[in-house]
């Protein structure tokens, strides 16, 4: 079989040596010709520059990485022509021959990973999360796993038509990604393509507290558990008296706010439909420590808390951030990806923002009263926020926007607010 793959980042460079091994001649198109050239010599043909269409002669499968949107030339092409297009996701699902569970949504999806793989092993089973959380899942489909977690991006779910998880779980659903779909029911109907083969013998677990989520899973034919991080829910997953309940087990709360709590939910659902233990879920559940820039305080500074949330990359993830604390003085904005910033303003605890990157214009059309500030970079932004918050006052980096304006990565966003904050600690 001729494949083409598309895209030579993480994710490409993977599916490509997947199909090579398979026995199948391969070919890889990027735009960047930099990029590409890091398979040169590896005995694929190569190509780069401006779409021309050629590239698809003589292919039998197109297999697309999740960087490149539907509507570049590429994927369009593809589309007319017939031939049969799937995400790396889907063919490497196509060769995995561990079981796997997966997780999708707009917000938390690494964290349900990562906490259900940890749960896994706590088991004593091998597993791991990989997918969208960075390991493709291409490179990994060759080892031996018991079991493997894979978070599931809308743009891996698009293009994939055999997926099927042993059981799902859904955390929230809000606009994102609006530069990569077409709409927001695009954005909906790729995210349930995670259950699109799923059976009445499979489980989908999902946030009952999130409208999106509610909204998504009505079609599913899976069996349902709900969970909370407010309250108790029917199918006996949320919190009560203090306490985590899943199910038979109750854990101690830990105090890490109800987004976090549901997200631990949801990775006992997936992990216990794996095999894993209840001591281990219990042991996963009261080590739990939220991940980098995910509400991570950097400094505590003139009664001020400095609290990194560079992972709020979307409106939906930032106010949800901002909503965590009574009084905010909100850094936010970078590269919008075609959402309403509009929200951001409302937050009642939200007392100033200042604003960054590409999207700062946007965001001074929509903050009235006097409550808005301009920042070129990231330390003036601190130190404005800085001098804007009072004792009692959180200054907050929930971007609401993508890095990639400013920093590679919103990792980079989060280690440059931590180290403004530092720098100016320490020089006062």
């Amino acid at each position: 079989m001729n494949i083409l793959v598309l895209g030579s980042a993480v994710s490409g460079i993977a599916a490509a040596h997947l199909a090579r091994s398979r026995g199948h001649q391969v070919s890889v198109y990027d735009q960047s010709s930099h990029a590409v050239s890091r398979l040169r010599g590896d005995g694929f043909t190569l190509h780069s520059g401006t779409w021309s269409g050629l590239e698809l002669r003589a292919t039998d499968l197109v297999v697309t990485s999740p960087g490149i949107p539907e509507h570049a030339p590429p994927i369009q092409a593809t589309i007319q022509s017939g031939i049969p297009l799937i995400s790396e996701m889907e063919f490497a699902v196509r060769h995995l021959d561990a079981p796997y569970v997966a997780v999708t949504g707009t917000n938390g999806k690494t964290t349900v990973a990562e906490a259900a793989a940890e749960m896994l092993i706590a088991s004593g089973q091998r597993a791991l999360a990989a997918g969208n959380i960075g390991t493709a899942l291409s490179g990994i489909v060759d080892e031996d796993w018991d079991t493997v977690v894979i978070e599931a991006s809308s743009f891996q779910l698009r293009f994939a038509d055999e997926f099927h998880p042993s059981a799902a779980a859904i955390t929230n659903v809000a606009p994102d990604h609006l530069d990569w779909h077409a709409s927001e029911a695009a954005y909906a109907d790729a995210k349930a393509r995670i259950y699109a083969r799923m059976t009445p013998d499979d489980v989908i677990a999902y946030d009952a507290d999130d409208r999106g989520a509610r909204s998504l899973i009505a079609g599913s034919s899976s069996s349902r558990i709900a969970v909370s991080g407010s309250e108790l829910t029917t199918d006996g997953y949320g919190v009560h008296d203090g306490m985590l309940v899943l199910g038979d087990l109750r854990v101690a709360a830990p105090p890490i706010g109800p987004a976090f709590l549901a997200d631990l939910a949801l990775s006992a659902v997936l992990a216990r439909r794996a095999g894993a233990s209840d001591d281990a879920i219990a042991a996963v559940v009261e080590g739990f420590v939220p991940g980098a820039h995910r509400r991570t305080v950097v400094a505590s500074w003139r009664g001020v808390d400095f609290v990194d949330d560079s992972k709020a990359t979307n409106p939906h993830a930032a106010v949800a951030s901002a909503r965590s604390y009574p009084s905010v003085v909100l850094i936010a904005g970078g590269r919008n990806k075609g959402l309403d910033l509009s929200p951001l303003a409302s937050v009642e605890g939200v007392r100033y923002l200042v604003g960054i990157g590409e999207a700062a214009d946007e965001l001074a059309g929509v903050v009235t009263g006097g409550r808005f500030h301009r920042a070129a970079d990231m330390t003036e932004a601190v130190a404005v926020a800085a001098e804007l918050a009072a004792p009692g006052d959180v200054v907050l980096l929930a971007p609401g926007c993508a890095s990639f304006d400013m920093y590679e990565s919103y990792a980079a966003r989060g280690d440059a607010f931590a180290a403004a904050v530092r720098n100016l600690a320490g020089a006062a």
